[in-house]
């Protein structure tokens, strides 16, 4: 990756992740048929995904927040991530599956076996990036309002 490209861990309540999530929630509000309200997802509190079970990244190019994730406890062994975006001037160039990978590393370094998450039918992009870094398709492990979805990958 470009060493213009920095990935850093922030609190989700940083500007910079608000920045972030701000921008994504405005785009799931778009292209999701129903509309999106973040009150109504699984996830009720950015506080999840503090340490030390949880992360928050933020991908910057050029010193501008350009992506985010987050990963949380769904269980002892399975991390869960949540709220990963890259602006749409940023996809197309691995941005994605570069924070992807930080995230999956993330979750080995605090413990993690598996990575779960779900995803939205409007979003085949990431449905393609979750595949195409060997996440496989698995039953629902939650009710989340927007997923149509759910994936995992066991960490090596």
């Amino acid at each position: 990756m470009s060493p213009d490209v920095v990935i850093a861990e922030e609190p989700a309540t940083s500007a910079a992740a608000q920045h972030c999530l701000q921008l994504y929630y405005r785009e799931l509000e778009q292209r999701f048929k129903e509309g999106f309200d973040p009150g109504k997802s699984v996830l009720h509190s950015l506080d999840e995904f503090a340490p030390p079970a949880g992360s928050f990244l933020i991908m910057r190019l050029r010193g501008e927040p350009v992506g985010c994730g987050g990963l949380t406890a769904l269980d002892p062994d399975a991390a869960y991530l949540k709220r990963m975006w890259i602006a749409p001037g940023g996809r197309g160039v691995g941005l994605g599956r570069h924070l992807l990978a930080a995230l999956e590393e993330k979750a080995r370094a605090i413990g993690y076996r598996i990575v779960k998450l779900e995803t939205n039918q409007a979003l085949p992009e990431a449905q393609q990036l979750y595949r195409s870094a060997g996440y496989r398709e698995v039953p629902p492990f939650n009710d989340e309002l927007y997923a149509h979805h759910w994936f995992e990958k066991a960490l090596a």
